[in-house]
């Protein structure tokens, strides 16, 4: 694992060698439509039975790059490789082992939901005719939809037919799952089941790739990720140690909040006030001497902890001076 300085940000990239086995890589990985380039050189790795969080503004090459990873799109230039196989030619011995929700499910319209997974059953090379009710049952009561089953799917809200989507992917065990902005359209109670489904998953040893714009959804239930930016990976790595990889700051929790931060900067310690507390900026200076200032000053100390780099501002950082709608609100791939 090398460590790369990128726009101000010391990242972890595990574009080197890897000290894991991968569920899924890709080398050199370009995609060009006409005169439009949708990827650019994309070095992806993804570590067996992690959650990888895939975070990039729109265009920024997210779906384009999930698309080519699962055979759907042949690659311009690059390497593509999914559970040990070459993509998109060793398809039929991957991809059975793949569950994937990609750019929002698609089903007939006047078919039930528990019709239309009973169509999708049919087609699992690893699904007997014998088990096709019994799984078709189970992902619907996984995904909290087995009381609205017998309803046509072109009654279903946004938020069901991303239910039922998910439903198809869970259909047989899997080695890999691959959702593209799951929680589209769901509401907070239907938000917080498809995090129980990855955190079982991920309990369980499965892969899970998850493409969202929700930085606090990846934040909860992801353990890497990969940013990406105009079509190219800025940076990827284990999520704790790239929250841990901004500028080195400390939190001090205190009643003194106002005496905490008029003493440091009577030292020229930049820190600010925070709702957690007291943020101090350690690039000049050390806890140590961070805590000789504010006794001298006679201010009272609760705690002192290491402040983390949140999603959102590490995201910032990556891709600055670019707009995005990518946020803890609404966005798209």
């Amino acid at each position: 694992m090398t460590s790369t300085a990128i726009r101000g940000v010391d990242v972890s990239s595990e574009a080197s060698t890897p000290s894991v086995p991968l569920a899924a890589r890709t080398r050199g990985l370009r995609k060009v439509y006409r005169q439009a380039v949708a990827v650019d050189q994309v070095d992806l790795d993804v570590p067996e039975g992690a959650v990888l969080g895939m975070l990039g503004p729109n265009g920024s090459g997210k779906t384009t790059t999930i698309r080519m990873l699962l055979g759907l799109v042949r690659p311009t230039a690059g390497e593509v490789e999914l559970l040990g196989h070459r993509m998109p030619d060793g398809a039929g011995h991957a991809l059975p082992d793949v569950g994937a929700l990609v750019e929002g499910p698609g089903f007939h319209p006047f078919l039930s939901g528990r019709d239309n997974l009973f169509r999708m059953a049919a087609a699992e090379p690893r699904l007997s005719s014998a088990g096709i009710s019994g799984a078709v049952e189970a992902a619907l009561e996984r995904v909290g939809l087995s009381g609205a089953a017998h309803r046509r799917y072109k009654g279903y809200s946004l938020g069901m037919k991303q239910r039922l989507g998910l439903a198809s992917a869970l259909l047989v065990p899997r080695r890999m799952v691959v959702l593209d902005e799951p929680t589209n359209g769901l509401d907070p109670a239907g938000t917080r089941e498809i995090r129980k489904i990855i955190g079982e998953l991920h309990a369980d040893g499965v892969t899970v790739l998850v493409s969202s714009h929700l930085l606090a959804e990846v934040e909860a239930t992801c353990t890497h990720v990969a940013v990406l930016h105009e079509g190219s990976v800025v940076a990827q790595g284990e999520l704790a140690e790239l929250l841990e990889s901004g500028s080195p700051a400390l939190l001090v929790s205190t009643p003194d909040s106002a005496e905490a931060v008029e003493a440091l900067r009577e030292q020229r310690i930049t820190s600010k006030l925070t709702p957690e507390g007291v943020r101090v900026d350690l690039t000049a200076t050390t806890p140590p001497d961070v805590f000789a200032i504010l006794v001298r000053a006679d201010v009272r100390l609760y705690e002192a902890t290491r402040a983390r780099t949140g999603l959102e501002d590490l995201f910032a950082r990556l891709t600055e001076h670019e707009p995005s709608t990518v946020d803890g609100t609404e966005g798209a791939s």
